[in-house]
């Protein structure tokens, strides 16, 4: 059965292994993204029998606007509703906010609007990285 937890403290490998899983670069960094987890506003995680499968992380202004940073679930647990219900669960913490804003890679822009999310007509997103995914 999975298992929802709001938690910022992980191992280097529970994070290393889950973003590896789905061929990010930042799993490359685990002891960044250890730091990473704790200073975002908030993680949410699914578990399967104590392994890491999903997490979604987002940072705000406190009143107005979010920022959903990450959103990864196990190749071996997608199409399975976890995604989308770490979705839901960050979409109530800022339920009064204005704004909840992502960057979706193109392949991901069908699921986003299953969530309720709309792609901008006149924005894109723009980088300054180091990181390949």
């Amino acid at each position: 059965m999975i298992q929802y937890k709001n938690i910022k403290e992980f191992s280097e490998s529970e994070l290393q292994d889950l973003f590896l899983s789905v061929e990010w670069s930042s799993g490359k960094y685990p002891e960044k993204l250890v730091l990473a987890m704790r200073n975002y506003s908030y993680v949410f995680t699914a578990w399967d029998e104590g392994k890491l499968i999903g997490l979604i992380s987002a940072m705000d202004d406190g009143i107005m606007t979010a920022y959903i940073h990450y959103l990864l679930v196990d190749p071996k647990y997608q199409k399975m509703g976890i995604g989308k219900g770490l979705v839901d669960l960050m979409k109530q913490v800022y339920k009064d906010y204005l704004r909840i804003v992502l960057v979706a890679y193109d392949e991901q822009i069908k699921f986003y609007e299953a969530c309720g999310f709309t792609k901008g007509d006149k924005s894109s997103p723009m980088f300054i990285t180091s990181l390949s995914t």
